[in-house]
């Protein structure tokens, strides 16, 4: 149970960090004296939009085998960086 936890934790650590909505907030909070405030609102979006992955993964896995899941997940991955890496 606790290496899920951990395993969810530090992936997702990992992966906000240095992107745009860290940058975001990082903007809010220097312009804003009620820091508190902007905290806050950034943990509850974090928290909304982490439970609406977690429902969508529950309905995607009860209806698709994991290996199918992977497969289109590495070729979603793999579009979007061709995308990136081309401009669009």
């Amino acid at each position: 149970m606790f290496n899920t936890f951990w395993t969810t934790f530090l992936t997702v650590f990992l992966a906000e960090l240095g992107d745009k909505t860290q940058l975001a907030t990082f903007l809010l909070a220097a312009k804003s004296s009620h820091r508190g405030l902007v905290f806050l609102g950034a943990a509850v979006a974090l928290v909304t939009s982490s439970a609406l992955g977690v429902l969508a993964g529950k309905l995607v896995g009860e209806y698709l085998p994991l290996s199918w899941i992977r497969l289109a997940s590495g070729i979603l991955f793999i579009l979007l960086g061709l995308l990136i890496l081309w401009g669009k």
